[in-house]
């Protein structure tokens, strides 16, 4: 018997577009066992896909969006502009090619993927998002590692907010301050290493005390906890059962003892990584 899809909750962007709160995230299996995950994720319910140049895995994305027989104007596919392609003219180049490796015509969401502020092109490939948007080839714009002041600086050249704002985010790097400045400007808060494996998250005591208090797995319990906030996730998984359990979390609900457990996880701002000084190219 074949399981009932996935009902993932969304959140509105700026523009009142329905955003998935869960979504896939990428980067290992590649290639066609890469294309086989992304296709069953779709199938089983998921419709928001992460991916980027940098992951070197957007032909196999794009390949899974096809294998899944899902229509692919309900899948919503993110992709990067990677660190070397940043610039007027480089961003629109190294799109173009991330359209082509997808097999798609545009994106759903189009990030720059960090900063680089040593490079001292950030601003210029803003400006080409919002001209690619403009152009129809992105239906959103946003970026991945800003910070509030790096995200003003946007803004303040342009008049546009990024759409999105994708960081590392968990129980461990609740980034108040980040979201609290995305929420005062529209911008939604996308976590990347949701489940804080970088951190250790999920063998913190307080974490595996809630979710055994639920019955609950420590993912479950991290997800639901994020998704209170109206903050997007996007986990990897390989494993069809996990994933599952990453959407359904509608029965699990955490009280106020809960939330304190899981503040004592919080690790402080400096252990995130800091976008004025890590760069990606």
């Amino acid at each position: 018997m074949t399981a009932p899809a996935l009902s993932i909750p969304t959140t509105p962007l700026a523009d009142g577009t329905a955003f998935p709160l869960l979504g896939l995230g990428t980067g290992n299996p590649k290639g066609s066992e890469g294309a086989e995950v992304v296709a069953a994720a779709l199938r089983e319910g998921y419709r928001l896909v992460d991916t980027a140049a940098q992951y070197g895995n957007e032909a196999a994305v794009g390949e899974g969006v096809r294998r899944s027989g899902i229509d692919p104007a309900e899948i919503l596919v993110t992709t990067k502009i990677a660190g070397g392609d940043q610039g007027r003219d480089a961003a629109r180049l190294g799109f173009s090619e991330s359209l082509r490796r997808l097999g798609l015509p545009s994106v759903a969401l189009l990030l720059i993927h960090w900063p680089n502020p040593s490079r001292g092109l950030a601003l210029d490939t803003w400006r080409t998002l919002v001209d690619l948007k403009e152009e129809g080839l992105a239906q959103h714009i946003g970026v991945s590692n800003f910070r509030p002041e790096q995200l003003q600086e946007l803004f303040d050249a342009t008049g546009v907010w990024p759409e999105v704002n994708q960081i590392q985010f968990s129980p461990a790097l609740p980034r108040q301050t980040s979201l609290a400045f995305h929420r005062e400007h529209g911008i939604v808060t996308e976590a990347w290493g949701p489940l804080g494996g970088r951190e250790g998250v999920g063998e913190q005591f307080a974490l595996r005390r809630v979710a055994e208090k639920h019955g609950a797995t420590t993912s479950q319990v991290t997800l639901r906890w994020i998704r209170d906030q109206e903050v997007v996730a996007i986990p990897r998984s390989s494993n069809p059962e996990r994933r599952r359990q990453n959407a359904e979390l509608d029965q699990l609900v955490l009280d106020d003892q809960d939330r304190a457990l899981l503040a004592s996880l919080d690790l402080g701002e400096d252990a995130a990584w800091d976008s004025r000084e890590h760069e990606e190219w």
